[in-house]
């Protein structure tokens, strides 16, 4: 599968919690092309930020042809994107990378538990909504919730939150014990320090994981090296213990990866 380029025509834009917006695009071509898991690369107007900003996929809409990213504004790029408005248009490279593995390949493991912390929350919406059978979605927040709302027709929801506000207190691991959750498999998205405390988790328990590693990228198709991470086995491209995230990852067998 190839990527491509294409102008994707905005069809609205909403702040749906503080610095985090949901931005719906007319993109007809990589919204048919798009997996669970991947990514796209959005290019600033401002020809002096030259990198592009890779961006998850929340939602992909393939007979419709629309996508949807959600994304916390970080930089100046991303402040750009929140000011887009019904009619502007955003160029876009993607899809990009590898994604989750499909329902049929995982469908003797269920449930499947989804599991999700902060603003690694939104591409799993897309894999709870092409997931065949039992989910269980574990999100974690810091504090304000968002897409909660939107998972919930899809299985169960369990909610984390650090300050106790809602859900469990404590983190996701914390909430997938208090609530007796015992997953077939896990499929995660997040920060670092939860991604490791679910590989302990999935090592301890013998849970089959896979993990969508966030990374700081450059070119977001594999030339750069600039957003690797320590694997088990050389990598035939660099010859040395590497993966690329934006290439063979984001997704990732939790076995695969040292992290």
């Amino acid at each position: 599968m190839e990527s491509m380029t294409e102008q994707a025509l905005v069809i609205g834009q909403e702040e749906i919690s503080e610095g985090i917006f949901s931005l719906w695009l007319l993109s007809k071509q990589i919204a048919l092309q798009s997996k669970s898991g991947q990514f796209v690369c959005a290019y600033s107007k401002d020809h002096s930020r030259l990198l592009p900003r890779p961006i998850s996929i929340c939602e992909a809409d393939r007979d419709g042809g629309k996508l949807r990213l959600v994304y916390r504004v970080a930089g100046e790029g991303t402040k750009e994107f929140s000011a887009l408005k019904k009619g502007d248009t955003l160029r876009l490279l993607g899809p990009l990378g590898n994604g989750y593995p499909s329902g049929e390949t995982l469908m003797e493991k269920q449930p499947f538990v989804l599991v999700g912390g902060g603003i690694g929350i939104p591409p799993l919406l897309q894999l709870a909504k092409d997931l065949p059978g039992e989910k269980i979605m574990v999100l974690g927040y810091r504090d304000k919730l968002f897409l909660q709302e939107d998972f919930a027709p899809l299985g169960t929801v369990v909610i984390a939150t650090e300050d106790g506000s809602a859900g469990v207190r404590g983190n996701v691991i914390d909430a997938m014990r208090a609530c007796s959750i015992r997953p077939g498999v896990l499929l995660a998205c997040g920060p670092m320090p939860m991604l490791r405390g679910l590989k302990q988790y999935a090592q301890q328990t013998g849970t089959p994981c896979y993990l969508s590693l966030e990374e700081r990228m450059a070119c977001g198709m594999g030339a750069c090296l600039a957003c690797v991470c320590k694997t088990n086995e050389k990598d035939a491209h660099t010859q040395v213990h590497n993966r690329r995230i934006c290439k063979e990852g984001p997704v990732f067998n939790v076995e695969d990866v040292c992290i």
